[in-house]
């Protein structure tokens, strides 16, 4: 199929936008489980004539089934869309920016997916659903999963097919409480992921910010040091990479505090450190949890995160993330980063 449409590309070029565009929509209609014209127009910014006129050619090729509860996609569109989504991926110019993306940033893998997650709730979904499928294909009996905070995680989980074909799996909380939002916090997501995979989780209730008095002797209880050998026997890890100085407002420290990060050049956080734009770990925060020397013994890290507003975040952390690191992220911030970096080159 894909030489074929290829062929076809160069025979009537502008077949190429209205592909594109007929795939985003037949993509979120997949989404949304059933969605309205109104709102469909609305996510895709598409006129009310427009999404009409798209509707009724899908419907009409039998990719879409509509009802009084909005479209919905038949089997026969599902499986369009796997057979178009390389195809479409090739054209849309993101497999050649994942892959210098990849080379740049010097790890195994990038994964780009349209949108950008600050701007489009449809770029939100599109880059759980991409991590969800990501997670299912590492997935196999005996793993143990560490999993950390954070909307974009949390929601990861709403794409991960329900199953029983695995056996003995586990999902850790890669650390203690972040915010005040329980709902986005690692200890209720692992509840969320094992539900969907028919596998058992561990939690870690307690500050994810400890004073040293407090780390010295919670390190000492059983439960800890029971949480410290699981992440030895870690496997695999779900993280999201975060702001600064929005961590540090998550975490409700105190502004002298984030003046003091500031003044040391943070950009980036992951798993409790903070990093300056040349990647070094300029502070770290007392936390029971996943630690940064662990990393590189972790057989599949995969870092989520997506928007324009990221992209130094991302620049900052990936100058020394572990090789075997693979990043599902959106055209906002992959666009972003690569005119940061032909900026400073």
């Amino acid at each position: 199929m894909e030489s074929l449409l290829t062929a076809q590309l160069k025979l009537i070029p502008e077949m190429s936008d209205l592909l594109q565009k007929r795939y985003q929509v037949l993509q979120m209609i997949q989404l949304s489980k059933g969605i309205g014209r109104r709102v469909l127009g609305e996510q895709l910014g598409l006129s009310e004539r427009d999404i009409r006129k798209e509707l009724d050619a899908l419907r009409n090729q039998g990719l879409i089934e509509i009802s009084r509860d909005g479209a919905a996609i038949s089997p026969e569109g599902t499986k369009i869309l796997m057979e178009l989504k390389e195809v479409v991926r090739e054209w849309s110019g993101r497999l050649q920016l994942e892959q210098t993306l990849s080379k740049i940033l010097h790890i195994k893998e990038v994964i780009i997916v349209p949108g950008n997650v600050d701007t489009n709730t449809n770029a939100a979904m599109l880059l759980s659903q991409e991590a969800a499928k990501f997670l299912e294909s590492i997935l196999s009996n005996d793993k143990i999963v560490a999993v950390t905070g954070g909307s974009t995680i949390a929601s990861i989980s709403n794409f991960v097919q329900d199953t029983t074909k695995w056996k003995n799996l586990m999902f850790i909380a890669a650390r203690g409480g972040v915010g005040k939002d329980v709902t986005l916090q690692a200890n209720t997501i692992v509840s969320l992921f094992s539900n969907k995979t028919n596998g058992s989780y561990r939690t870690l209730y307690m500050p994810d910010s400890l004073s040293e008095e407090a780390y010295t002797t919670m390190k000492k209880e059983p439960f800890i040091q029971e949480m410290m050998d699981l992440y030895e026997k870690t496997t695999i890890i779900i993280h999201g990479i975060g702001d600064a100085e929005e961590m540090a407002r998550r975490r409700n420290s105190s502004e002298q505090e984030i003046e003091r990060l500031k003044e040391n050049g943070s950009v980036s956080e992951a798993f409790g450190y903070y990093f300056n734009e040349h990647g070094e770990a300029v502070h770290r925060i007392r936390t029971i949890g996943i630690q940064l020397k662990q990393l590189k013994n972790i057989e599949h890290l995969l870092a989520v995160a997506g928007g324009a507003k990221k992209a130094k975040a991302l620049l900052s952390y990936f100058k020394q993330a572990p090789e075997q690191t693979v990043l599902v992220t959106d055209e906002g911030a992959a666009n972003e980063m690569m005119n940061i970096i032909s900026q400073t080159n």
